[in-house]
């Protein structure tokens, strides 16, 4: 339904040319900052409806500074002592200038707005976009339809009166960044989107790498009715630390430099000589090269640092660089509860659609979880890559036979600015090449000016929390093209649950609201003061206490137990 009365008067062009002016009593305050208005033309011969947001607002009629030197007495009554408000007719209403930026009318050909280039005459009519006329044309996909995430409802108009859905086909293709600071609810949005990625109406075959165990919540999907359809059912596997294996014959030369870093140049030689040996080796003897084990390159080491080859005469300087590597070896991949020489990551176990697995890495050391991270998306990479080209068959390690997502939190550890992280490469590789064999990531993080500028830029769909640090604000403005410089003012004033979303997955910048999750949140902070409180109650001293005299053995201590009550 479209509002016909009008809401205001065009004053003039604003500072730009996509921009106007408009005057308005507004007594109902509902034009607003992010608020959509519309007016009438006539263009490519038919008449429009051009839809515009505005953007700044400031009031026109101001009393004298004078009137409000005495805090005490209200400057409204000081105005109708001396007539000043009949004398401008100001009644019980104030005057509004209000900019809104144009941003045309939708084309549901092209799917997208057209701007008419001209803005309107001065005295036109304004008026308040109609609901049912945002809903049309806000968002790329209906709720609930195949394909949809709907994310939450507009700012400006009543809780769920306009609802905001994105693209899920649009981000799962060409990747999305979640950015805000600490608090302001990422992942409660990214909690948001995973249940709307885990509907009936798409059924995503996705992973979370998740550094700090905040998502195991989502297991609870399993008994709710909006996951639900049919033989349809969500299903949500969480990986504890140790659970997912890396093989260690899928380590790389760049791997191995990462994981044992400050190598010199005499034990990057040897390393690099002995890690290629058995490469050969198990590429002859078994017909992949990544089946080679610790032990193989441990025995080819000590052999280079013998000289007990090739005719190499012994060196003792090589000995001990291989003795010195084969220590870091043994300290970094033997004592590691991730690296194994027979198991590995299986990708079809990981991945399958309506299942959302949860990789928890909060109990693995930070450069092991990158290079855990980068042995799986260079693996998932391969995988897709070998099954669209046809490669790989039903039956192979490296089927899989459906596009993947990945969501990964505190991105800019794994991508971070002017860093070396060893998962950086391959993350710019898939941002870049894997919407052509169905790879999509989503990143996640609460420092932009710590990502990797390149990364964040390449996420073609953007949801924006409150950002308040400069550095944060001027990383987003300068890698997101997307969101106009009205909106990135909004950053800082956002508060919790407020985003906005931008880009390729919705047809316009959205000043959004957050719906309410289906599952628990599980990222909230502990309260310290409570459970400070609670240790030391009555209660909890008489219970230590008893606990203290207990008998050490558990069927005496449960027989006192009883007998205490």
């Amino acid at each position: 339904m479209i509002d016909n009365n009008p809401v205001g008067t065009t004053k003039g062009p604003g500072q730009s040319p996509h921009e106007f002016t408009f005057v308005s009593p507004d007594p109902e305050q509902m034009l607003r900052t992010g608020e959509y208005v519309a007016y009438q033309t006539h263009v490519d011969g038919q008449d429009r409806r051009i839809l515009a947001r505005i953007t700044e607002r400031y009031p026109l009629r101001l009393f004298p500074d004078s009137f409000m030197a005495n805090p005490a007495i209200a400057p409204d009554f000081i105005a109708n002592m001396v007539g000043y408000n009949h004398a401008l007719g100001v009644g019980d209403h104030e005057l509004f200038q209000l900019t809104a930026t144009i941003l045309g009318y939708y084309d549901p050909v092209l799917e997208d707005f057209i701007n008419p280039r001209i803005p309107p005459r001065t005295g036109w009519s304004v008026y308040l976009a109609g609901v049912d006329e945002l809903k049309s044309v806000l968002s790329t996909k209906k709720q609930g339809d195949i394909g949809s995430a709907h994310i939450g409802s507009l700012l400006s108009r009543e809780r769920d009166a306009v609802p905001v859905a994105v693209d899920v086909q649009t981000f799962t293709s060409t990747h999305l960044a979640i950015i805000a600071s600490t608090g302001a609810g990422k992942s409660y949005l990214a909690g948001v989107l995973l249940e709307e990625l885990l509907k009936p109406y798409n059924r995503a075959a996705v992973l979370i790498v998740d550094p700090h165990g905040e998502y195991s919540t989502l297991g609870e999907m399993a008994n709710l009715s909006e996951f639900t359809l049919g033989n349809y059912r969500a299903r949500t596997r969480i990986y504890q630390p140790g659970e997912v294996k890396v093989r260690r014959g899928a380590l790389t030369m760049g791997d191995l430099r990462y994981l044992l870093p400050n190598l010199t140049e005499r034990m990057e030689y040897i390393l690099r000589r002995a890690h290629r040996d058995v490469q050969r080796r198990a590429a002859t003897d078994r017909h992949d090269a990544e089946r080679w084990t610790l032990g193989e390159l441990m025995i080819r080491l000590r052999e280079i640092g013998e000289g007990s080859d090739d005719g190499d005469e012994g060196d003792n300087r090589y000995k001990e660089t291989a003795e010195a590597i084969i220590w870091r070896l043994e300290s970094v991949l033997n004592q590691s509860a991730i690296f194994d020489d027979f198991e590995h990551l299986k990708l079809d176990e990981l991945f399958k659609p309506g299942q959302c697995s949860v990789l928890q890495l909060n109990e693995v050391d930070e450069r092991q979880q990158q290079v855990m991270v980068a042995t799986l998306l260079r693996r998932l990479f391969r995988a897709r890559m070998a099954t669209q080209k046809h490669e790989a068959d039903s039956g192979d390690e490296l089927y899989l036979p459906y596009p993947v997502f990945v969501l990964i939190e505190e991105a800019h550890h794994f991508a971070p600015a002017g860093g070396d992280a060893v998962s950086t490469g391959i993350l710019k590789q898939i941002l870049g090449e894997g919407r052509k064999f169905g790879v999509g990531v989503g990143l996640i993080s609460q420092r932009p000016g710590k990502l990797d500028a390149d990364v964040l830029s390449q996420c073609n769909t953007q949801f924006l929390l409150r950002i308040v640090n400069p550095i944060d604000q001027a990383r987003v403005a300068e890698s997101v093209e997307t969101v106009g410089r009205d909106l990135l003012r909004e950053l800082p004033a956002l508060t919790k649950g407020q985003v906005i979303i931008a880009g390729q997955s919705v047809n316009t910048p959205i000043l959004c609201r957050v719906r309410t999750r289906h599952t628990t949140h599980g990222a909230e902070s502990i309260n310290a003061p409570q459970q400070w409180v609670n240790y030391t109650s009555d209660e909890a001293e008489q219970r230590r206490a008893r606990d203290t005299a207990l008998p050490a053995n558990s069927e005496e201590r449960g027989s006192l137990e009883d007998f205490l009550g």
